[in-house]
């Protein structure tokens, strides 16, 4: 029984931990799934976190990649846009260079045709005179047939004898005129070409309008106080002579307040002067060896300045390919004057209105604008080498290899050697209109009311002139005459004749218009 128990009992405990074990093992298994779970839920979360971190990373790569692709693509437009920019720049450059030898080309080709024109109308009125030469012989025959018989007749002459005698006056007549008609025509062309020249020189007159400056003896600079005054003279004046002694001008201290005045007839030196004394008072160093320094330190500068005034008056014009002592001597022409008249804007004048000419009569415009502006080169030679100026600018642009052409323009502008093309004309013709513009040179006033009153005296002297006005500045004199005697015929004559004597007896700027006034009154009276 006991054993019975056992057994029993053993049973059950072997039961009752095969189940205890299996329900333990069921459950160890089931927290082995969990956590398997767990582990694999963290492992997929921490795979879509590097999946994402990755895509992120790959999208900004594709990104940065994009933009510097993008980068590179508009750097390569910009290049080619920009290519193409200059090529279309350069092709409307060309476009415009072609229109504008179309038009030179289409202008010329009018002026070929307005000669043309001119010719063929020269060859009608030459055989219209040879018609008339014509008709005229035949009448002349004709009248020496008649003429012939009763020659015969009257005077016993042979009809050989009255032939030739008749023959050889009416030649004679033929030939009068002839030349008569040749005459005519030559006038005819001669006052055509004064009226075109007319127009050029007008069109180049009012397409420069250049502004006219006098140039004085003295420049004035301004101080800060009245005692700068007593620095610049320094102790027992010897700042003052220094200065002087470098400069070669004269430096007047007077009690004209807070000013002092640099009066010397070099506009050079007197420019140097200047900028040199203003330099002295910003410095505050006044004593003689800095005045020295400075003023050799502006002279340089001023001089390397000349080169660069000379480049830009040639730049203006487009001139190019010049000599460097001829851009020099261009340059120096800022500091000279002719009659008060700036002789660099003077030249820069001449040259714009020969080249102007020079266009529209289709000759040579580079050689007219050289020859213009280095016209009166000549001027600004050394003192020491004498002779006309005009003649020493033709020198000194031989020296430098200028062409003939311009050499000879230069030299023949006052006539000093004979004209050899028509760009000599020009630049007399240029300089003439240059300095006779109103304002552009100076006259002293002595020398004006003298040539005033020559002008009124020449013309009182003339028989029925009662009374003679000069006005504009010397331009025009108007004359009163007396009509009973002096009609409108002899007033024409009278203002022709007075013209005649003021061009032979007089030397004036420009031109003088001569207006001759008639005028008859009748008074009555009613009561």
């Amino acid at each position: 029984m006991n054993e019975l128990s056992i057994i029993i009992l053993s049973l059950v405990g072997l039961v009752v931990g095969f189940g205890l074990s299996y329900f333990a093992g069921n459950k160890a298994a089931a927290a082995k799934i969990a956590d398997a779970e767990l582990r694999k839920k963290a492992m997929l979360d921490e795979a879509d976190k590097e999946s994402k971190a990755i895509k992120k990373e790959k999208l900004l790569e594709a990104k940065e990649e994009w933009h510097k692709r993008k980068q590179e693509f508009e750097a390569d437009s910009n290049v080619k846009r920009n290519k193409l920019q200059a090529q279309e720049k350069q092709l409307k450059a060309r476009e415009e260079g072609v229109e504008n030898k179309l038009e030179l080309i289409t202008r010329k080709e009018k002026q070929v045709q307005l000669t043309e024109k001119e010719i063929a109308k020269k060859q009608e009125q030459i055989k219209e005179s040879e018609a008339l030469v014509r008709e005229k012989m035949s009448e002349a025959e004709q009248l020496a047939n008649e003429q012939t018989i009763r020659l015969e007749r009257i005077t016993g002459m042979s009809r050989d004898d009255a032939r030739k005698f008749l023959i050889e006056n009416m030649v004679n007549e033929a030939k009068t005129e002839g030349a008569q008609l040749v005459k005519d025509v030559r006038d005819e062309a001669k006052l055509s070409a004064h009226k075109e020249a007319q127009r050029i020189i007008i069109q180049a007159i009012q397409r420069t309008a250049s502004d006219h400056s006098v140039e004085t003896t003295v420049s004035v600079v301004n101080i800060a106080s009245e005692e700068m005054k007593g620095r610049i003279i320094g102790r027992e004046g010897r700042n003052i002579r220094a200065f002087e002694a470098a400069t070669g001008i004269d430096l007047i201290i007077d009690d004209t307040p807070e000013a002092v005045v640099i009066s010397g007839f070099d506009p050079f030196r007197r420019e140097v002067a200047r900028v040199a004394l203003e330099r002295l008072m910003a410095d505050g160093r006044i004593h003689p060896a800095r005045i020295e320094e400075l003023v050799n330190k502006t002279r340089k500068e001023l001089e390397d300045e000349i080169i660069r005034v000379g480049e830009n008056a040639l730049l203006e014009l487009n001139i190019h390919n010049i000599h460097p002592e001829l851009v020099r001597a261009v340059g120096k022409m800022k500091y000279r004057s002719s009659y008060g008249q700036n002789l660099l804007n003077h030249s820069i004048e001449v040259g714009f209105l020969c080249g102007i000419m020079a266009v529209e009569l289709g000759l040579d415009v580079n050689h007219a604008k050289r020859a213009g502006i280095l016209h009166d080169i000549g001027k600004c030679v050394d003192r020491d080498i004498e002779g006309p100026h005009a003649l020493l600018g033709m020198e000194l642009a031989k020296k430098y290899k200028e062409h003939p052409i311009v050499c000879n323009a230069i030299g023949a502008h006052h006539e000093d050697i004979e004209m050899e093309s028509a760009i000599a004309v020009l630049v007399q013709s240029a300089d003439s209109i240059s300095g006779a513009r109103p304002g552009a040179r100076r006259e002293s006033v002595e020398n004006y009311v003298k040539r005033l009153e020559k002008l009124e005296e020449l013309a009182t002297s003339f028989d029925g002139v009662t009374k003679t006005f000069a006005i504009q500045a010397g331009r025009e004199v108007r004359v009163i005459v007396e009509p009973e005697r002096i009609d409108d015929l002899h007033a024409d004559q009278l203002a022709h004749d007075l013209a005649a004597r003021i061009e032979n007896e007089m030397e004036y700027p420009g031109q003088i218009k001569i207006t001759v006034i008639r005028e008859h009154r009748s008074y009555g009276l009613a009561k």
